[in-house]
């Protein structure tokens, strides 16, 4: 794994053969994120479609990781309260300074 400067722990799980997204790329992601006690919060496995998004719109510990993924790529991330949802955490679903756990699976990069 890989600790970077900012926090973030990186793991790749499987390399991707595809292209690395760039800047405000939108990437089609799947991905399942759990708190560090390994309950899941989030998956959309379990919704049955993959998510769609800019770059420039999601946590930056996300934002970094993506960057760092080829398509097709596969890789566990540990990301911190600074890097996720900080201090106010999210609404009812994410406690204020929570550390993230997520497999992320980079299904494709579009301009």
């Amino acid at each position: 794994a890989i600790r970077t400067e900012s926090g973030l722990v990186f793991l790749r799980l499987r390399e991707g053969e595809g292209p690395r997204p760039v800047g405000d790329n939108r990437v089609q992601v799947h991905y399942e994120g759990r708190f560090t006690d390994g309950t899941v919060f989030d998956s959309s496995y379990k919704r049955g479609r993959p998510s769609t998004f800019n770059l420039t719109d999601v946590i930056p510990g996300w934002t970094e990781a993506l960057l760092m993924m080829n398509g097709g790529g596969k890789a566990k991330l540990t990301i911190p309260a600074s890097l996720a949802y900080g201090r106010k955490g999210k609404k009812k679903s994410i406690p204020p300074c929570t550390t993230l756990v997520f497999e992320v699976e980079l299904l494709g990069i579009y301009d």
